[in-house]
């Protein structure tokens, strides 16, 4: 028993992570689960820790629960609060796992003396990389390209070559956690419930009626609030004669104004990136890549030219609606680089 490897599993009360520890188990480790309190809805967390504690009885391993709301809070939430604010559209996810998830809960490994972490992330590593996890549909490294280098090296993910059907089904076999494979995939952002906006509006007054613009910096409309917007959306503004489709181009925060212009305008291919975060050591200010300007998009080939922590991106084909807040990650192949905020 004292030869077994210790690992901290981060678990959610959903199948992966649940399908994770019976993995760890069966390759000889000892597993030590926890669940992590990060947003404010009680009964979600109950919820989510019966069935994490449930799993956790039945293969016969430690659990815990932790309450890191006061971390995400500073960190994760009002840094998504802000970006809004800005007029950008903000990525929580890639925040939290740097500072939460692959941070403050990697803190927490090492109290118990844990050799490695493992999470149900669908991503494969070794070590030194992540990769693209073998079921490509849920492949979750474009939101692992913040984390910090140096952790990847006590880091596991058990999920990294199995495709969901076959989680689920494995799962279903076991009647004591069976219903985990059949329950509902949880939301990407844990702490909104609907639409972001009904968020904001416990902070904001985002019900403030402002101009659209055209490229040309002329009023042709109106609209409810720069805060209800993304580049792209071409919904929910009011734009005088229009006969086209008009899409939401830029946000003006400062003046509470939109531009807007027909969908061949909002393409773009050459955007600056900042805070970034490379898993390797460029040899030269510049670098070929795919890359990948949203979670769902495909990946487009492009060059990357490094400045400091910045770098300029340009794409050898036009991408539509790249929004500032956004990641912009970087793959070779199947293995990711790295990546950094757009501006």
């Amino acid at each position: 028993m004292g030869n077994k490897k210790k690992v901290l599993l981060a678990m959610s009360g959903g199948v992966d992570s649940s399908m994770s520890s019976k993995i760890l188990l069966d390759r000889g480790f000892d597993v030590h689960g926890v669940y992590m309190k990060l947003h404010e809805f009680e009964a979600k967390h109950k919820e989510n820790i019966r069935k994490a504690s449930k799993v956790a009885a039945f293969f016969g391993f430690k659990f815990d629960v932790l309450d890191k709301r006061a971390e995400f809070q500073k960190e994760v939430f009002d840094a998504f609060i802000q970006t809004y604010k800005e007029g950008r559209t903000p990525n929580p996810c890639t925040l939290c796992n740097r500072i939460i998830k692959f941070g403050a809960l990697l803190e927490e490994a090492d109290k118990r003396e844990c050799d490695f972490m493992a999470t149900g992330h669908y991503v494969r590593t070794d070590n030194q990389f992540f990769y693209e996890a073998k079921d490509k549909t849920k492949d979750q490294s474009y939101f692992l390209f913040n984390v910090k280098k140096e952790v990847l090296k006590r880091l596991i993910f058990p999920l990294s070559e199995m495709e969901k059907i076959d989680v689920k089904r494995i799962a279903s076999g076991f009647e004591e956690i069976a219903e985990l494979a059949t329950q509902r995939e949880s939301a990407e952002i844990c702490f909104v419930e609907g639409d972001y906006t009904e968020v904001l509006k416990q902070y904001f007054p985002i019900e403030q009626v402002g101009d659209v613009l055209d490229d040309n910096g002329s009023v042709i409309g109106s609209h409810k609030g720069y805060m209800q917007y993304t580049i792209g959306k071409r919904k929910g503004f009011r734009v005088d004669g229009a006969k086209d489709p008009l899409y939401v181009k830029r946000i003006l925060p400062s003046t509470n104004q939109i531009v807007v212009a027909d969908k061949a305008r909002i393409y773009e291919k050459e955007f600056a990136v900042r805070d970034l975060n490379l898993f390797f050591e460029p040899k030269e200010s510049e670098f070929r890549a795919q890359i990948k300007v949203r979670y769902r998009n495909d990946k487009t080939p492009g060059t990357v030219f490094l400045s400091g922590g910045e770098a300029l991106v340009t794409l050898d084909s036009e991408e539509f609606a790249i929004a500032p807040g956004q990641a912009a990650v970087f793959y070779e192949n199947d293995k990711l680089l790295g990546g950094g905020y757009i501006v």
